[in-house]
């Protein structure tokens, strides 16, 4: 029955999507939901175009699929960036130009305006995100503190939920390790580097559950599967402002990177996607997404006012990734690194958990 409910509710989701003016393919959850709160539900309003939210583990994957197959039903998608920018390198993706996107609402053109890195050719950041990891203050009340933390069995006995793939989980290891945030990439593009990775993971490997979607790791928290977690923040954070949960996010190690809104090459509303971009990227677009879910603006202009949850009273400031004060021992992603590693990576990663 289970399955059943799925494979319809899919079927009207896209049948309804094939008649909609704009169709946005994000990663559901609690950031699908903050982005069809911030961006989907007030542009459809703002202009009269309807509008709807598909969601998918991995948009990326999807969108290429899609436009290999000549068959393009989705309008932008939210990306990674290192997949923004492979993606783009493959002509999979329509260029962006930055002049078109809306200056500050004090005229600071959008160029000036967009921290270093976060509007690539093809991609426009909608926000800073980071992989973290997070624990049940109910069942350790004073700790645990650092990401060496995260791979001490012996002083935080339980499992330990990580993500199934490469990206973020090896810096992760490394950062754990010891090796300085400013040196994990040039370490890691040595058999060494990887090794060291490795065999920092091989510590925890027979006490790991592997998630894949993001709405998986703050479940493994809740339903005691196991003791902490790698996560995306935004989910740990919708979980205990949401839900209640006593969940508490460790910075220390953090690795962060941009979410990048694209549109497939083909897109069936190419003028209206572009419009839809610009209006979700603007300093309020991305100033609406952070009253939702605990992600960062790419836009200086959008913190010229504190950002206030949904709640009405929470501060975001201190709950983003991009706080001076959790940005201790963090990493920002290197999407050339992954662009140029990824399948090699990945295909040593499989190999690793089939041993």
């Amino acid at each position: 029955m289970k399955k059943t409910l799925i494979l319809t509710t899919a079927l009207v989701s896209f049948a309804f999507a094939a008649n909609a003016d704009v169709t946005v393919m994000s990663w559901g959850g609690a950031y699908g939901a903050a982005q069809n709160e911030a961006h989907v539900k007030p542009w459809a309003a703002a202009t009269g175009n309807a509008t709807i939210m598909v969601d998918s583990d991995n948009p990326a994957p999807a969108i290429k699929a899609m436009v290999e197959a000549g068959n393009v039903t989705v309008d932008v998608a939210s990306v990674e960036y290192a997949d923004a920018i492979r993606l783009c390198d493959e002509g999979v993706l329509e260029p962006i130009d930055i002049n078109s996107l809306p200056a500050a609402p004090d005229g600071t053109p959008a160029s000036e305006d967009f921290l270093a890195g976060a509007v690539t050719e093809c991609g426009v950041s909608t926000d800073i995100w980071s992989n973290v990891f997070a624990y049940d203050t109910s069942k350790f009340p004073e700790g645990p503190t650092t990401a060496a933390d995260f791979f001490d069995l012996e002083k935080f006995p339980g499992k330990r939920g990580l993500k199934k793939g490469a990206k973020a989980v090896l810096e992760f290891a490394l950062l754990a390790d010891g090796v300085p945030a400013a040196e994990v990439y040039a370490l890691l593009d040595t058999p060494e580097g990887v090794d060291r990775a490795f065999a920092k993971l091989d510590t925890i490997k027979s006490d790991v559950v592997w998630w894949e979607a993001g709405s998986q790791a703050p479940q493994l928290l809740a339903d005691g599967e196991v003791a902490m977690t790698t996560a995306y923040n935004g989910r740990i954070f919708a979980a205990a402002m949401d839900e209640g949960k006593p969940f508490q996010i460790v910075w220390d190690g953090q690795v962060y990177e941009n979410e990048m809104y694209v549109v497939p090459k083909g897109a069936p509303n190419m003028d209206l996607a572009m419009e839809f971009i610009r209006y979700a990227t603007s300093t309020e677009g991305l100033r609406a997404q952070a009253q939702y879910i605990s992600y960062g603006p790419a836009r200086k202009s959008s913190f010229a006012e504190p950002i206030i949850f949904k709640d009405g009273k929470t501060v975001m400031a201190p709950h983003l990734p991009t706080a001076p004060e959790n940005l201790g021992n963090a990493l920002e992603t290197s999407a050339e690194f992954w662009v140029d590693h990824d399948a090699e990576l990945n295909e040593r990663f499989q190999s690793w958990l089939a041993q």
